[in-house]
């Protein structure tokens, strides 16, 4: 994705009338053909490359990162979806090389875009304006930072620029031995709160950059050190021009999409996201159309297809760009999503990680489900079909195939469905039951 160049004049943030209409049905199917879940994944293994790895990514604009482990790590998961089976360690090399050798394969990076996101290194220029939005939002805790911790931010970057890539907890160990402080529970300037903090603002601000990681550790760089030559050459946008890329990106990831939903992707202010989608509509590239429904006027990019049916079957995350955006879960797909991680277990209702399953153009049910690493099995809580979907074997045997995609993805021998919800006694049918 290059930046777009700057229109000269300004446009009005008002929602142009809306175009041709479109039915809900239709709406989905381009919105599933746009997110490239309108047909199944075609790999059953090893045969997915790094360069169809980093397209797709290039296509959906970013992956978002997240500490839940309970199944796979939230920026695996978008890739399995849509491409099925795959060796992770091919998105570890394009996005965390191991040595300095493979930094020339680096075609991803990690920062702040939709919450921390891994997104191809030619949109880190349009996204400057979320690190000035940053350094400036977070000026008062560096201010604090400084007072209370004179020069530990000057120092934290020195270190990283003498010893190269490091985690916060190797700079704080730096830190201690150049403070000549060696008493154990005696804190000093360099304490991990303080090293923390000032690693995230360097990282948030564009200072450093993620050269690595160890498990899922940062290992923090200088930026230039980490992006490409020709990247930290890139002009700044001014935000105006970088919003209107960045909606456009967003239209063309999401098919069809409200003006809200397209300042989400990215987490663009909507007025600076209202004037892009005006802007984008004079030039053509969006168009209006009214979906039967919706409140809001919609908009569909010029190159997003509607195709007669789709017939994808998968597993989407909590963090897929499918269904991140609640409000366009309910408006779109008729479905009610949340995720219930930090819900007492008491109060759950559909279980602890929940992953919705789109079969076609529907969501028709929900797994709740966990990798159990150490026996090797996939473990399955809870199966719930959703309501008004038809019950039948064809469907189930369908569910049960993507269940067994995921397993022979993870390395998970087993699959163990338990009693809980209104899909989990057909699936047991075919799965079989608890292992004895």
């Amino acid at each position: 994705m290059t930046p777009s160049i700057p229109m000269t004049s300004p446009k009005s943030a008002v929602p142009p009338p809306a175009g041709p209409s479109l039915t809900i049905a239709q709406a989905r199917r381009i919105a599933i053909a746009a997110q490239g879940l309108h047909r199944p994944p075609a790999s059953t293994g090893g045969s997915v490359t790094a360069a169809a790895l980093v397209k797709l990514v290039r296509r959906l604009g970013l992956l978002q990162i997240d500490s839940v482990n309970v199944l796979a790590r939230a920026h695996l998961m978008p890739v399995f979806s849509r491409l099925g089976s795959y060796d992770t360690a091919l998105l570890d090399r394009v996005a965390w090389p191991a040595t300095s050798r493979g930094e020339r394969h680096r075609a991803l990076v990690e920062t702040w875009a939709h919450e921390a996101s891994l997104v191809p290194v030619e949109t880190m220029p349009l996204l400057r304006w979320k690190q000035q939005q940053l350094a400036t939002r977070w000026e008062r805790h560096a201010r604090r930072l400084r007072a209370q911790h004179p020069g530990v931010i000057e120092e934290i970057v020195d270190i990283v620029r003498d010893l190269g890539p490091r985690s916060a907890g190797e700079i704080e160990a730096e830190l201690q031995e150049r403070a000549h402080q060696p008493r154990r529970g005696q804190a000093g300037w360099w304490e991990w709160s303080a090293t923390k903090q000032a690693c995230e603002f360097l990282f948030g601000t564009g200072v450093f950059a993620v050269a690595r990681r160890r498990g899922f550790e940062r290992l923090y760089d200088l930026s230039e050190r980490v992006l490409p030559p020709e990247i930290i050459a890139t002009p700044t946008l001014d935000p105006a021009d970088a919003h209107r890329a960045l909606v456009a990106h967003a239209a063309t990831a999401f098919g069809i999409a409200t003006a809200t939903d397209l300042a989400d992707y990215f987490r663009l202010p909507v007025a600076g996201a209202r004037r892009a989608v005006a802007e984008l509509v004079e030039a053509g590239e969006l168009q209006p159309v009214a979906v039967d429904g919706w409140r809001e006027p919609a908009y569909r990019h010029r190159d997003a297809r509607l195709p007669r049916a789709v017939d994808g079957a998968a597993l989407v995350s909590p963090f897929d760009p499918l269904v991140w955006f609640r409000p366009r879960d309910e408006r779109l797909l008729d479905f009610h999503y949340r995720i219930e991680i930090y819900t007492p277990a008491a109060k759950r209702v559909h279980g602890y990680y929940v992953l919705p399953l789109l079969i076609g153009d529907r969501i028709v049910g929900r797994f709740d489900l966990k990798a159990d690493r150490a026996t090797g099995r996939l473990l399955v809580p809870a199966a719930w079909r959703e309501p008004g979907v038809p019950t039948g074997p064809d469907l189930t045997v369908r569910a049960a195939g993507v269940l067994r995609s995921l397993a022979d993805w993870l390395g998970l021998g087993e699959i163990v469905v338990a009693e809980t919800g209104t899909w989990a006694q057909d699936l047991r049918g075919v799965l079989g039951g608890p292992a004895r």
